[in-house]
């Protein structure tokens, strides 16, 4: 019986992000010759596998940068609509090769300030998932509410943020809206405190049924376009298990809940207001 043929070694790629969005990758390539491209592919919704549309693969070249390295750019003018990419290497006009990250240089996300200038945000943060593999995670938002510091006192929490995109006009309000539970469809609406492009606003505890709740914000108010609040311009591409935040107990008309905010798989911010056992 003949043995499988081993399996090619995984191609290792360094990736360096830049201030505007975009991303390079190198690509570790000894011995590896003719053209060759970085293929991405976006996931189905449900993270079952690849998604079917041809608009969900991106191929970039990958051209010679020094002895052994491949390199190819995704500058933020190229589209990747939202969703998680798995990055693969094609040389030679081979199968496309999974790539496992190398060295990833993201310090020029931290504290990043979008210009505005292409109507949109876009986040590109490359990860590596729990296989090890390389993966970029990619934000799309047309316009965007990112959230900045989160006070937690008095029972409630005093959310503090900056839009792009969009202008903040009077009538300007948020809206917190529940997702599931008791409250399911339910919408509490606050009034906002603005300053230009910057805003705060106050959520008050007591005001909630148990169950998670979203938190979007209407900045030109009525009929104008709802935004989800969301932390998106940093390097960490799963908020969720880093950024953790103390729960406070308070009585509601629906009894004593405890109640506190976190950061969904997409970076979104929402609440989680659960009962006490009486």
């Amino acid at each position: 019986m003949t043995p499988p043929a081993p399996s090619a070694a995984p191609l290792r790629a360094d990736c360096i992000g830049d201030s505007a969005g975009g991303l390079t990758f190198d690509v570790a390539a000894h011995g590896e010759t003719g053209a060759a491209l970085l293929v991405l592919r976006r996931r189905a919704a449900d993270g079952a596998g690849p998604a079917d549309s041809a608009d969900d693969t991106v191929s970039l070249p990958l051209a010679p940068a020094a002895e052994g390295r491949l390199r190819a750019a995704l500058p933020s003018s190229v589209a990747l609509p939202e969703g998680r990419w798995d990055a693969y290497a094609r040389v030679c006009a081979g199968e496309p090769r999974r790539l496992v990250p190398g060295v990833t240089d993201l310090r020029s996300l931290a504290d990043r300030t979008p210009g505005g200038l292409l109507g949109h945000v876009a986040v590109r943060i490359p990860y590596a998932t729990r296989q090890g593999n390389l993966t970029v995670r990619s934000w799309l938002r047309a316009p965007h509410a990112e959230t900045g510091e989160l006070g937690l006192a008095d029972g409630g929490l005093t959310v503090r943020g900056r839009v792009y995109g969009t202008q903040i006009v009077s009538g300007a309000h948020a809206e917190v809206r529940a997702r599931s539970g008791a409250g399911e469809g339910a919408v509490r609406r606050l009034d906002v405190a603005a300053d230009r492009a910057e805003f705060g606003f106050t959520v008050p505890y007591d005001t909630l049924a148990p169950g998670e709740w979203d938190l979007w914000l209407r900045p030109a108010g009525e009929p104008g376009p709802v935004v989800r609040l969301a932390r998106l311009l940093d390097d960490v591409a799963d908020k969720h298990p880093v950024f953790t935040y103390p729960r406070a107990r308070v009585r509601t008309p629906h009894g004593a809940v405890e109640a506190g905010p976190y950061y969904t798989r997409d970076n979104d911010l929402s609440l989680s207001v659960t009962p006490l056992e009486s």
